[in-house]
């Protein structure tokens, strides 16, 4: 029996629903292949933009909040993605550019050989 994490369709890990930095990277080490490092690196630059940044995993996802304004951001592991969800994207300048059903949510996929722009993601999360 492995102690690995079961992971669901797409390869999303199954991490049960836990508050604070431990949930949060246990997912992150349970990301498959390139995608946990695209993770970890994630997960720095929230830190670093936001000091005091609350985590949690629900529904299977990372989520990432403050106090004062409530959730802002989760991400959620696909075959050949990484889908970021912006809870107030349609409030970002430049918008992120995937829509979602969702009024106000807006989403940007990564992929393995995407160069992630860390200026403009920092300017979003902030």
């Amino acid at each position: 029996m492995s102690d690995l994490p079961r992971l669901l369709s797409g390869g999303n890990p199954q991490i049960a629903k836990g508050y604070g930095d431990a949930p949060v990277q246990a997912y992150i080490a349970a990301m498959p292949g390139w995608k946990s490092g695209v993770g970890k690196r994630l997960d720095a630059l929230i830190e670093r933009t936001i000091p005091d940044v609350l985590k949690a995993v629900k529904w299977n996802s990372p989520f990432y909040g403050t106090s004062d304004k409530g959730w802002f951001l989760s991400l959620h592991c696909f075959t050949k993605y990484i889908k970021i969800a912006f809870f107030n994207g349609t409030h970002l300048e430049p918008l992120p550019p995937g829509m979602s059903k969702q009024k106000d949510v807006r989403y940007l996929d990564i992929r393995e050989n995407d160069t992630m722009n860390e200026t403009q993601l920092a300017d979003w999360i902030r």
